[in-house]
């Protein structure tokens, strides 16, 4: 056997420089809006592999994290035949293939229970990576908007005189009679009516709105965007649909023979357009300029992306610097820290008997479990925060006690790995969600610890920012603002005990065999920061108890009490959704 058969993973160069001048590396990756009009073929070939591997070289392959890349997600959209899937093999052939990710999606209903963007976040891209992503959360979001502004007749049951292919090849692929199977998809009902104009611009305009706000996050936290539309005319699409060309697979699942529909498309597109102006236009009536201005769009979106990075990185006297920062936060001019509540001082100390405990614990198991199953399905998300060794553990082990185990699942929230330190810091959160997309059952999920860690411990310990762990209030807001609108029940507990309590568990666990595992160095070292801790929870709880998603704030000593009032509070929640 050979000795050269062994697989390994690419990996990209750390140095340019042995490989080019740096005068020739500074020419490359300097951002040039003008590189259509001074660069050749092969010039623009050499710029864009150059970048890419300049782009993967910016990400560090061992902690702990000195810099902050960039990622590059392209968004690919637009007409049919346009020239999309010419352009991304331009592209592939052009840059390192191993080192491109494509990901494609057909458009289809939003799924159930959750944000229209939630079922594509595990294909984002690593910072310092660049991926191609055809269809997206916008093909599932134009399929929508589609299925309301049209008539199944519309979409499947093509009128001879509206048809532009009367005359279409029998002996074409398959694929040519796709846009005339449609009618099996559709969910819609009503007579099969389309919507008043009125009706589905509104959803489309607010799901933009939502849409932009989510890509502004990404873009926030080191996830820059590039969203190109392919447009064709209809004389165009005509043609390419007739020829003898194996046509891919539509993105849009809509009939790209009916005039109709066509018309009602480019109303879309044009509602989506001009409310969203960071959309490359591109024109794709001759397939070959198409992918050449593709492949400058995307060099000069990994140039600003580098850019970025070089912009981010940080030495290590930097890094000392930020816990520094993160001491003189409560000093910031930009930042207004909140009167500590009296739920936060003012810990209950009342006892409970252990048979009246035992009673009401099984009393609110039973009636949970009811709740639960007639909830019809509805995502639930858990979300236990609280200072250490304040019983979240207890508290979800009396939570599932009635529950089947198929049914949920639990994460145990710790510091992040280095591949979820490569995504946008709510990545590790959002591809842990229930999800309709998965063979799995369980459609509850249970975090102890959560989210809010980047505004209390990396706040605290200067992991994060002042800009990010500020930022992140307004995030995380946005974050579950869309889950509750999706219909996902978030239930939020802040379990709070006083600095006492806490040493007399931390001595009872160390006492403890079986407890002692939950009892680290880093829990000692936090009560020196005790009051660093309440003051950053009181700042959290103001700035995140919403309508949608209010906080329950649970403040006793006597852990079987905090274990009834959590069952109370899920109770509570989930019978004003489901009724009585």
């Amino acid at each position: 056997m050979s000795k050269n058969n062994k697989t390994t993973e690419p990996t990209a160069p750390q140095a340019l420089t042995a490989q080019f001048s740096e005068q020739i590396i500074d020419e490359r990756l300097t951002p040039n809006p003008l590189s259509q009009f001074s660069m050749d073929k092969d010039a623009l070939r050499l710029a864009l592999v150059t970048a890419q591997y300049a782009l993967r070289a910016t990400r560090q392959q061992t902690p702990p994290i000195l810099n902050k890349p960039t990622g590059l997600l392209v968004l690919v959209n637009g007409m049919e035949q346009a020239g999309k899937g010419t352009a991304v093999k331009q592209l592939r052939q052009w840059v390192d293939p191993r080192l491109l990710k494509v990901e494609a999606t057909v458009g289809d209903c939003p799924l159930a229970y959750q944000p229209i963007w939630q079922a594509h976040t595990k294909a984002l891209p690593r910072h310092g990576d660049v991926m191609v992503y055809f269809g997206n959360w916008y093909a599932d979001l134009l399929y929508n908007v589609m299925r309301m502004a049209t008539s199944d007749n519309d979409n499947a049951n093509v009128n001879a005189n509206d048809n532009v292919n009367d005359n279409v090849n029998d002996n074409v692929n398959d694929n040519k009679e796709q846009s005339k199977n449609l009618k099996s998809k559709s969910t819609k009902s009503d007579n099969d009516k389309a919507l008043p104009i009125a009706q589905w611009q509104a959803y489309l305009q607010q799901q933009l709105i939502k849409l932009q706000a989510f890509e502004q996050d990404l873009a926030a936290n080191q996830t820059r965007l590039l969203k190109c539309w392919f447009h064709v005319d209809i004389e165009t699409l005509q043609a390419r649909l007739n020829d003898d060309e194996a046509d891919p697979q539509f993105l849009y699942q809509i009939d790209w023979n009916s005039k109709k529909v066509i018309e009602t498309f480019n109303q879309v597109a044009t509602v989506l357009l001009r409310q969203q102006d960071d959309w490359i236009i591109i024109d794709g009536d001759n397939k070959s300029d198409a992918a050449d201005h593709f492949c400058h769009e995307v060099l000069q979106a990994m140039q600003t992306a580098l850019m970025s990075s070089k912009k981010n990185t940080v030495n290590t006297s930097d890094k000392s610097k930020a816990k520094k920062q993160a001491q003189q936060a409560l000093k910031s001019a930009k930042f207004e820290p909140v009167k500590i509540p009296k739920c936060l001082k003012n810990i209950d100390d009342a006892e409970i008997d252990k048979s009246e405990y035992r009673d009401a614990l099984v009393e609110k198991q039973v009636r949970l479990a009811q709740l639960l199953r007639a909830r019809k399905g509805r995502h639930i998300v858990f979300a236990f925060e609280g200072m250490d060794a304040a019983g979240k553990g207890g508290a979800i082990k009396r939570l599932v006690a009635p529950l089947d185990p198929r049914d949920y699942q639990i994460y145990n929230i710790s510091a992040p790995m280095l591949y979820e330190l490569q995504h946008p810091y709510l990545w590790r959160f959002w591809t842990k969600l229930p999800n309709e997309q998965t063979d799995r059952i369980s459609r509850i999920a249970i975090f102890d610890r959560t989210w809010y860690g980047r505004v209390l411990v990396e706040r605290i310990e200067g992991f994060a920012t002042d800009e990010e762990w500020q930022r992140a209030y307004d995030e995380i807001n946005r974050f579950e603002a869309d889950l509750a609108a999706a219909g996902t029940i978030v239930i939020k507990y802040w379990l709070a005990i006083d600095k006492k309590e806490q040493l007399k568990r931390f001595e009872a666990r160390q006492e403890t065999p079986h407890k002692q595992f939950k009892l680290t160095d880093d829990d000692w070292r936090n009560r020196d920061k005790w009051s660093d801790y309440v003051q950053s929870a009181a700042d959290m709880l103001a700035r995140t108890d919403t309508e949608y998603a209010p906080w329950c704030v649970i403040a006793t000593n006597e852990k079987r009490q905090a274990r009834l009032d959590v069952l109370d509070h899920a109770i509570k929640q989930l019978s004003a959704v489901c009724g009585s």
